[in-house]
C-alpha cells in the first residue's frame, strides 16, 4: 500500500465514521473531507469543486424541479379522482397506491413521486378510517422499486451511470437499467399488495406543528366566472368537487342578495360564493372549478399564512378599508376566526387581534411590510391556496423531455435541465419555489464526494480493494460474486446513504469484474440495485424517512415488511442481472 493509497483509505474510514456518528450533517462531512483531501494531496486543488460541475448534480436538481412541477400541476388528483371514491377497503387502497407512486416514480424522481401522493394517502385514510400505517410504508417501498427503471427515478442511477462512464468512458442509458428494474418493481408490486399485513397494527402519527396550530376553517371567497364548470351545478355537486371537505356558507348575488347554503341551490355565473375549509381543500376546489379567488391576482407571487397581533394597524379596520392591495400589492385570499365563522364578504370583515390571514404578493418585500403590518408569519406551514395553476403543461414537457432522451436527440442532463427552464419561463412555478425545491444537501454531498471518489480511483485503492476481496471471492462462480457485491451494497446502503455508497462501491464492483474477468457492467447495476433498495431502516434513502414520521413508525417495523422484500430482491435480481446483463458480454 502506497502513501496516497493509505491517505486515501484513512480519508474514507474518517469520512464514514462521520456518516456514522450522526453527529454532524452528513453534507459538512462530506465538505469537510473535501477539505481534508485536498490539504493531504490526494485530491488536486484545480480539481477539487469538479463533483459540483458535474452532470450527475444537474440532472438531480433538475430532475426535482420537473417532479415538482407535475406535483404542483394537479394531473396526479385529477387521474385519481374516479378512482378514490372505490377505494374503501384497505386491501384495494394498498395496491392502488401503491401502482400509482411505482408507476410515477418510473418518469421522476422517487422521491418527488412519493411525496406527490402522500397527501392523497392521509385524506383517504382519513375518510375511510384506514391507519396511514398500513398505506405509507408500502408506497415508500414502492417509489424506490419505480425509481429503479429509469435513469431518472432515483439518484443511485444517475450516480452508478456516472461511474460507468469514469470506468469505461460511457455513461448508462435512461433506459439502461429498464429490464431489471422493471422485473423486479412488478415482483415488489405483487408482494406489497399482498403483504402489507406483515405491518404491525395500531401504529399513530407522531405529533406536528400543523397539529398544533388548531385553527378554525378558514373562510374565501370566491367568484364563478361563465367558463366555471360549477355554473348550473347545486351547492350539493360543488362541494362533491372537494369530497366534502370545503363547505359553501354563503351565496352572493347580485352584489348584495345573500343566500344561506341550501344543498339544491343551483350556482349561476357571477355569484360569489363564501367557502369553509382548510387552505388545501379550498385550493383543491378553487382550481378543479376554476373559481377567481378574492385577492388572488396573477403572476408569480408568495403567499403566506400570518397572525394578526393586538398591535397591529389592521384590527379594527375593514379590509376594505386598509387598501393592502392598493398600498402594499397584498391581496387577502382567506380568514380565519377563532369561535366565529365568517358570513360576510372578505372585503367587509372587520379585523380583529387574533385573525389568521392568508395573504398574496409578488413584492420583494413583502416580510417587511409584514413587519410594518404587525403581522407574524406562520413558517411552520406550506400554503397553496391561491398559488397553484392547475394544467397539462408539466406533464407535456415531461413527456418531451423522455422523448428526447428515448430518441437520443438529447442527454438526459440537457432534456432534463431544459425541462426545468421551460417550466420556469411559463411561469408554471416561481423561482423561488424552485429553491426551494431543490434538496440542496443532497447535491452539496454529492458534489463534495465525487472528488473522493475519483481520487480513491486515482490513487489505485479501488484496484487494490478489488484485489483484496479476489481471495475471498476467486472460488465462487460470477452469480455468486455479483451476489455478495449486491448483497453488500445493500448492507452498506442504511450506513453510509444511498449516494456515497454508490460512490464507494461503483469503483471496487468494476475493478472486481475486470479482474475476474468478467463484464462489469452487471456489477455496476447490481450496484444501483443494491443501493436503490434499502428497506430495512429509515436512513438509507430519503424515501423511507419521509413516512416514518406520518406513518408513526418505529425503526424496527422497517424489517418486517423489508426484510421478505429485500430477499425477494436479491434472488430475483441475481438471475434477472445475469440475463440481461451477460457475465461475459459487453
Amino acid at each position: 500500500m502506497t502513501l496516497h493509497e493509505g491517505l486515501a483509505f484513512g480519508l474514507v474510514a474518517a469520512t464514514i465514521g462521520g456518516f456514522l456518528s450522526g453527529r454532524v450533517p452528513y453534507d459538512l462531512v462530506a465538505l469537510a473531507a473535501l477539505v481534508v483531501g485536498v490539504a493531504i494531496g490526494i485530491v488536486p486543488a484545480d480539481q477539487a469543486f469538479s463533483g459540483f460541475s458535474s452532470e450527475v448534480v444537474i440532472i438531480i436538481a433538475s430532475a426535482l424541479v420537473v417532479s415538482a412541477a407535475v406535483a404542483r400541476s394537479g394531473i396526479v388528483e385529477a387521474a385519481m379522482r374516479p378512482i378514490v371514491p372505490r377505494l374503501r377497503t384497505t386491501r384495494v387502497q394498498v395496491p392502488v397506491l401503491v401502482g400509482f407512486v411505482m408507476l410515477l416514480s418510473m418518469v421522476t424522481k422517487n422521491v418527488g413521486a412519493l411525496a406527490i401522493f402522500i397527501p392523497v394517502a392521509l385524506q383517504l385514510a382519513r375518510r375511510t378510517k384506514t391507519p396511514p400505517s398500513a398505506l405509507l410504508m408500502p408506497m415508500a417501498f414502492a417509489s424506490m422499486l419505480g425509481g429503479l427503471v429509469t435513469l431518472v427515478g432515483t439518484s443511485s442511477n444517475i450516480l452508478t451511470a456516472k461511474v460507468r462512464l469514469d470506468v469505461e468512458g460511457k455513461a448508462f442509458g435512461m433506459f439502461a437499467y429498464t429490464p431489471v428494474g422493471l422485473s423486479v418493481a412488478f415482483i415488489g408490486f405483487v408482494f406489497l399488495a399482498f403483504g402489507w399485513p406483515l405491518l404491525p397494527r395500531g401504529r399513530r402519527a407522531a405529533s406536528t406543528m400543523e397539529a398544533a396550530f388548531n385553527l378554525e376553517d378558514y373562510t374565501a371567497e370566491a367568484g364563478v366566472p361563465e367558463t366555471s364548470p360549477a355554473c348550473g351545478r347545486t351547492i350539493a355537486e360543488i362541494e362533491a368537487m372537494a369530497e366534502g371537505d370545503v363547505q359553501v356558507a354563503l351565496v352572493i348575488r347580485e352584489r348584495f342578495r345573500r343566500y344561506p347554503r341550501r344543498p339544491d341551490w343551483t350556482v349561476r355565473a357571477g355569484d360569489v360564493l363564501l367557502l369553509r375549509g382548510e387552505p388545501s381543500d379550498l385550493e383543491r376546489l378553487v382550481a378543479r372549478a376554476r373559481f377567481e379567488l378574492a385577492g388572488g391576482g396573477h403572476g408569480e407571487a408568495r403567499v403566506v399564512e400570518g397572525v394578526v397581533t393586538a398591535d397591529s394597524s389592521l384590527v379594527g379596520t375593514t379590509l376594505a378599508r386598509a387598501q393592502l392591495e392598493q398600498r402594499f400589492g397584498i391581496g387577502v385570499l382567506a380568514v380565519s376566526r377563532s369561535g366565529e365563522r365568517i358570513r360576510q364578504l372578505l372585503a367587509s370583515v372587520r379585523v380583529r387581534a387574533g385573525d389568521v390571514v392568508v395573504l398574496r404578493s409578488a413584492s420583494p418585500r413583502m416580510p417587511e411590510t409584514l413587519g410594518e403590518l404587525r403581522v407574524l408569519p406562520l413558517a411552520e406551514r406550506s400554503i397553496t391556496l391561491g398559488r397553484n395553476d392547475r394544467s397539462f403543461i408539466p406533464a407535456l414537457v415531461l413527456l418531451a423531455a423522455m422523448t428526447l432522451v428515448a430518441l437520443h436527440l438529447a442527454s438526459v442532463g440537457i432534456a432534463f435541465f431544459g425541462a426545468a427552464i421551460v417550466l420556469l419561463l411559463m411561469r408554471v412555478m416561481t423561482m423561488h419555489e424552485a429553491y426551494e425545491t431543490v434538496e440542496w444537501h443532497v447535491l452539496i454531498l454529492l458534489g463534495a464526494l465525487i472528488p473522493i471518489s475519483r481520487a480513491i480511483h486515482d490513487t489505485g485503492g479501488t484496484n487494490l480493494i478489488a484485489g483484496l476481496l479476489l481471495h475471498s471471492v476467486h472460488h465462487l462462480p460470477g452469480i455468486g460474486v455479483l451476489g455478495v457485491v449486491l448483497v453488500v451494497t445493500m448492507v452498506a446502503t442504511p450506513f453510509l446513504h444511498n449516494a456515497p455508497t454508490v460512490l464507494i462501491m461503483g469503483p471496487i464492483a468494476a475493478s472486481l469484474a475486470v479482474k475476474l474477468g468478467f463484464n462489469p457492467d452487471p456489477f455496476l447495476i447490481a450496484v444501483a440495485l443494491g443501493a436503490g433498495c434499502d428497506f430495512l431502516t429509515p436512513l438509507g434513502h430519503q424515501c423511507t424517512t419521509l413516512v416514518m414520521g406520518p406513518g408513526g413508525y418505529r425503526f424496527g417495523d422497517y424489517g418486517r415488511l423489508g426484510a421478505p422484500l429485500s430477499l425477494l430482491v436479491v434472488v430475483a435480481g441475481l438471475p434477472l442481472i445475469a440475463l440481461f446483463w451477460p457475465l461475459h458480454g459487453h
